[in-house]
């Protein structure tokens, strides 16, 4: 296997899947800085909070934590939520401004990871679950689980 077929996951937000229903995924690279991907590489990033928009035409990843990097001292450190640029192709940003001007569709990140030497995010475009939904999705999981205890005791 090659390097640039390797993929690292450094974060995973679970709890879009749950909060989201998701209809489609984008891979995006990320403008970042150097203590950046230090500290993303040691994986110190936190996804919940974080969500994407696009601003005059382009794409940007706000609220997402990505810890300072210790080693480095305090003065030549990041922001640690600084909004940061997603590097998509225009055709792509293009598509996603007609899908997010839909009523109720947000752009969510789901992983980060290293795809060879590269950080890259996980975009899903997603719509809001109710309440429902979610007990739903709940119930779902639950039943998964004893049908996979009942299989292990036969």
């Amino acid at each position: 296997m090659s390097d640039k077929l390797r993929f690292k996951v450094i974060s995973d937000n679970r709890q879009a899947r749950y909060l989201y229903e998701i209809s489609e995924t984008y891979e995006a690279g990320l403008q970042l800085k150097g203590t950046e991907v230090k500290s993303i590489r040691m994986g110190r990033v936190n996804l919940r909070d974080g969500y994407a928009l696009i601003r005059n035409g382009e794409a940007w990843l706000t609220n997402v934590h990505i810890s300072p990097y210790e080693i480095s001292g305090k003065y030549f450190n990041h922001e640690p939520r600084r909004d940061r640029k997603l590097l998509l192709h225009k055709k792509e940003i293009n598509k996603l401004i007609g899908l997010l001007q839909e009523k109720g569709l947000t752009l969510v990140p789901l992983k980060m990871y290293l795809k060879g030497d590269w950080v890259k995010v996980l975009l899903g475009v997603g719509k809001g679950k109710k309440l429902h939904d979610k007990r739903e999705t709940v119930k779902r999981r639950e039943d998964q689980r004893e049908m996979e205890r009942a299989l292990k005791r036969f």
